[in-house]
This record gives C-alpha cells, sequence and structure tokens, in this order.
C-alpha cells in the first residue's frame, strides 16, 4: 500500500498537520481539484487558502458539520467560505430542520469525518483524527479552551496514494456534497459496502448491516494483544464489547484523553476491572489527546485500525464516520512506534515488562 502517515503532538512541531494541508493547497494548479469535509474548521487563513484556489481555477468543495457540539466554533470560516467571495456553490453544511430542538442534539448524525483529498501535485487522500481547528490569531480563546487546542495536541493523518483509494474517497466526498438526509445515509450502498484494496478495508459509518470493524472484535480472544489509542471511550456498547474481548482472554491495553467527559470515570472502572490496562495522556497546557487508532496483534497476524471514529454511542450508532482496517506490516510498524512514545508520556499503572 502506497501511503504516508503524519503525527502532529506537543513533541513535534506546532501546527504540523495544519501546515501540511496548506501546503498541499498551495500546490492544487487551475484544472485541479480540493475536496474538504471535517467536523471543526476555525483556520481561517486556511479557508482563504482554499477561496484562492478556486479564484485560479481549482475545484474546490468543502462540506462541515453544520451544527458541531460548539456551535460557534466554525463561524468565522463559515461566514468567509459563503461569503460573496467565497467558494459559492462548493461550499455546504450538513445540517437538519431538527438540529434545535433536544432531540436532534441526540439524535442527528453529525459530519464526524476527516477526509481532505487533492487532485495534485499527485492525488492524494487524507483520513485520520485532525480537524484544522486552531486559529492565528485567536480570536476565540474560549472556543479553544472548550475543544482544544488541535493544532499543537496529538492527532494524525494518514495519506493514501493508491489511485482505487483515492477515487473512492472522492467519490464519498462529492456524496457527502450532495447528501440532504443523513439519517438515511445508513441504507445507502457507499455505507454498506465493503471497499476493499488489497490489504486494506475501507469503511464508513452509520451503517444498517454489520460493521466489519465490531465483527472483526468479536473473533478476537485468547493469545491477541490489542493496543486502543482512544481520544474517546464511554457508553455500553464499547465497554460490553471490549470486556467481553477480555473474558475470551485477550490482553487490552488503552491510552485515553485525559479529560472525564471523553473518557468517563465510570469507563475506566468498568473496563480496568474487566482486566484492561489504561493510562491517561496528560498535558500542562490541556493539549488533547486526539488520537483514534487501535493495534491487534495475534499469533498469525497484525492489524491497524485508525480514522475518524469514537468509542462512543454517537460514532458507533449515528455519526458520518470513516476508518480503514489494515494488515499492512509497515502501517503497523509506524502506529506501533508512535504508541511507545505516547505510553511514554502516559500516567497510571507502567506496563509489566518480561
Amino acid at each position: 500500500m502506497r501511503f504516508a502517515l503524519h503525527f502532529g503532538g506537543p513533541d513535534l512541531p506546532a501546527r504540523r498537520l495544519r501546515d501540511l494541508l496548506a501546503e498541499r493547497v498551495e500546490g492544487v494548479p487551475a484544472g485541479g481539484r480540493i475536496l474538504f469535509a471535517t467536523y471543526y474548521f476555525r483556520d481561517r487563513d486556511l479557508a482563504r487558502r482554499l477561496v484562492a484556489a478556486r479564484q485560479r481555477g481549482v475545484d474546490v468543495r468543502v462540506v462541515l458539520d453544520g451544527h458541531p457540539r460548539t456551535p460557534r466554533a466554525n463561524r468565522g470560516v463559515v461566514e468567509l467560505l459563503r461569503g460573496p467571495q467565497g467558494l459559492g456553490s462548493g461550499f455546504r453544511l450538513s445540517r437538519s430542520r431538527s438540529d434545535g430542538s433536544r432531540l436532534g442534539k441526540l439524535l442527528r448524525p453529525r459530519l464526524h469525518e476527516k477526509l481532505y483529498v487533492f487532485s495534485h501535485p499527485k492525488p492524494a487522500a487524507f483520513i485520520g483524527s485532525f480537524n484544522p481547528s486552531g486559529d492565528e490569531p485567536e480570536e476565540a480563546p474560549e472556543v479553544i479552551a472548550e475543544i482544544q487546542d488541535q493544532d499543537r495536541g496529538h492527532n494524525l493523518l494518514l495519506e493514501l496514494a493508491e489511485p482505487a483509494v483515492v477515487a473512492a474517497l472522492s467519490v464519498h466526498a462529492e456524496q457527502l456534497q450532495r447528501e440532504r438526509f443523513a439519517w438515511f445515509a445508513r441504507f445507502g450502498n457507499d455505507a454498506n459496502r465493503s471497499h476493499r484494496f488489497g490489504d486494506l478495508e475501507l469503511h464508513f459509518r452509520p451503517r444498517l448491516r454489520s460493521d466489519p470493524l465490531r465483527d472483526l472484535l468479536a473473533g478476537l480472544g485468547a493469545g491477541v494483544r490489542l493496543r486502543l489509542c482512544a481520544s474517546h471511550l464511554s457508553g455500553r456498547t464499547a465497554t460490553r464489547e471490549f470486556a467481553a474481548l477480555l473474558r475470551r482472554g485477550a490482553q487490552l491495553e488503552i491510552l485515553s484523553e485525559a479529560t472525564p467527559r471523553r473518557v468517563p470515570p465510570e469507563t475506566e472502572r468498568a473496563l480496568v476491572g474487566a482486566g484492561a490496562r489504561l493510562r491517561r495522556i496528560a498535558h500542562p497546557e490541556g493539549l488533547p489527546m486526539h488520537n483514534k487508532f487501535l493495534l491487534i496483534e495475534g499469533p498469525s497476524r497484525r492489524v491497524s485500525v485508525l480514522g475518524s471514529f469514537n468509542w462512543t454511542e454517537p460514532s458507533l450508532r449515528l455519526n458520518r464516520e470513516i476508518g480503514i482496517v489494515c494488515s499492512d506490516p509497515k502501517l503497523f510498524d509506524a502506529l506501533a512506534a508512535r504508541w511507545e512514545i505516547l505510553d511514554g508520556m502516559a500516567q497510571g499503572p507502567a506496563r509489566r515488562r518480561a
């Protein structure tokens, strides 16, 4: 598989992933194409670069969640992209009539994917955990205090360069642009197909049929080691399925975000009580641990899982999410190396070493 793995974090240059996206935007010439689909987008300089790309003849399309958890977060970028000198029909907010209601807040599928596709200098698609949610100068520090600083926190983007994979993700991004009824996405072919490309399987949520990742976990047991890096971990479904996996004899190590809202103490108690090792990654400036990946290591195979999804009820059942399951050994090794660095930053019981 042709790929590159890009990390962000307080141990790396600030705004590294944001600058990567900005560089790729600048590299697309007239006649090229840029597709963005993401949850938080607050970086006005990056938004201006997208507008400038459109003005030089690039087909630029951006779709954002129209009612994120912090509703005012994207306001500045939305004003730029939908303004008279913005992206015109190339910009859309994913919204529902029920957004303002309590029921809508609980049940509406969020557009939680992070997907960035570029036609030049060579076709590439980026997926992962990173939202361009910082801004410089920062005029709303209270928003950053609430959603945390993604530009300096732990994040990752996987750059995929296989033409067939890029083509499939481009088609998906176009579908997100056209989609008007997000609730019905689970009935579509795109969500329920298995998109296989050699050693990589691409999947989308929400789904009507069974989830390939959860099916994979349900078949694991004794002799398997799992290392989960989770920014959000809560709810009955994830707790129940991981506890069942532990009862079958698997080993589970978890590196989690430090904030109790994202990983509640009751979830930690339940999983540790079932036999998991859970350590939290805290930073003195409150920088987030926003990585989302899973390493599965058994007697006969090693599998990497990553994407935009959280181990929460909304991500498992409602949200528009994107992820991969991949058996490429180089991807596994790269994620495992990052895991070791993160494990060295974590708080909690140290791993027992032979």
